[in-house]
């Protein structure tokens, strides 16, 4: 089988329907990648370790912090505890959530849906109200490598410049 072939294979079994997680498998987070196909991970009652990344997804699938994945155990691993099994994308984690074997630990506005979260709900206003579903930016990609800054400017600091170059140009 050719390179393209497996690939091509490889990501319509992911990308695919999922199998809920069995009695041994545990659904992780992602939290870094140390190296050497081996991912650091947390559980939802917040144990760290180490999985590997099995020899059929490298080159081919990428993992990235953040997301989360099914791994079966490994009993002979000191700290290589498990192996992925499967990725989980965002209509993997709401079908989980809908068959209710979702982690409330890991239930977050990052990934809870829009409709169940209390706080978002009671925060929005008439402007949010009147925008269509079409306009939802959620399901755009966020760069988590780069940390998102807040540039604001006070009325003093405004009016100051506008001073300074209305006093420049006489």
């Amino acid at each position: 089988m050719s390179q393209a072939t497996k690939r091509k294979h490889v990501v319509k079994e992911v990308l695919g329907d999922y199998e809920p997680p069995s009695e041994k498998q545990q659904i992780v987070r992602v939290l870094g990648t140390p190296g050497n196909n081996l991912h650091e991970v947390e559980t939802s009652q917040g144990e760290r370790f180490l999985v590997s990344m099995p020899t059929k997804f490298r080159k081919n699938i990428w993992i990235k912090r953040g997301d989360f994945l099914i791994v079966d155990p490994i009993k002979e691993g000191e700290k290589v505890k498990a192996e992925i099994n499967s990725i989980l994308y965002k209509e993997h984690i709401k079908q989980l959530q809908k068959e209710a074997l979702w982690p409330s630990s890991f239930t977050d506005p990052a990934t809870a849906s829009p409709k169940s979260n209390p706080k978002e709900s009671s925060n929005q206003g008439s402007e949010e109200e009147s925008k269509s579903d079409s306009e939802d930016d959620s399901d755009l990609f966020v760069n988590t490598n780069r940390r998102n800054y807040e540039y604001s400017e006070s009325e003093e600091e405004s009016e100051k410049e506008e001073e300074e170059e209305e006093g420049g140009e006489v």
